[in-house]
């Protein structure tokens, strides 16, 4: 899905949600994303560490109705190199205003990683589209709506602390999306190659934020 950055954000509103791997065994690369897609998840993330992140990131850039970014983005290096192999986002654990420059530039969606109010107002003020709660503390939702009492603008994207527990309560504490790691990518089903636990899982997900879509008047 090659779209403006417009596009990608419009995207991020109608779905809310993205499985992100993050894994170090190529072999289960693939075969995961593509579970993670046939259950229903419409936004991938594959981090930078991944091994050949790029060239699974440029495959599936070319899947019709599939948005494709890359995480662990830490330099305007990894960015260049996203981009060229078809990342339409690009997600970092932290901070780094040359990144969030270099996607305004280029028309690339932002989701840097932030963790206090300052840090999401510092990203926020650098030009990020969504900001990446990142690690989501334990009381995640509680310190969510603690937040956007006094910064109600900000679109906060909690990761690496979302699950089908909790999602329901991030919601509601007002998270704009949120992005699922080991909670979808189970690492047992990873290493035992239970690609088809990882769909169901996927499914599950998918239907659990699909409640807290807008309605669309017809």
């Amino acid at each position: 899905m090659t779209a403006t950055r417009a596009a990608v954000l419009s995207a991020f509103e109608q779905y809310r949600c993205s499985a992100i791997l993050r894994t170090n065994d190529r072999d289960v690369v693939r075969p995961a994303l593509e579970a993670a897609i046939r259950g229903g998840f419409r936004i991938v993330e594959v981090t930078m560490t991944t091994p050949d992140c790029l060239e699974h990131i440029s495959a599936l850039a070319e899947r019709h109705g599939l948005l494709v970014g890359a995480g662990t983005v830490l330099s305007v290096d990894d960015a260049k190199e996203a981009m060229a192999a078809g990342a339409r986002f690009l997600v970092s654990p932290v901070t780094d205003p040359q990144v969030i420059t270099f996607c305004r530039q280029h028309d690339l969606l932002s989701v840097p990683g932030t963790f206090t109010p300052t840090e999401m107002m510092t990203a926020h003020r650098a030009g990020a589209d969504l900001v990446k709660l990142f690690p989501a503390p334990a009381n995640g939702p509680e310190f969510l709506r603690a937040v956007r009492g006094p910064l109600p603008f900000l679109r906060v994207f909690p990761t690496s602390g979302v699950t089908e527990d909790n999602v329901d309560a991030w919601f509601q504490a007002g998270a704009f999306g949120v992005g699922f790691v080991g909670s979808l990518f189970d690492a047992d089903d990873l290493k035992l190659r239970r690609f088809d636990a990882i769909q169901a899982r996927a499914a599950r997900l998918v239907a659990r934020v699909a409640k807290h879509l807008p309605v669309i008047a017809s």
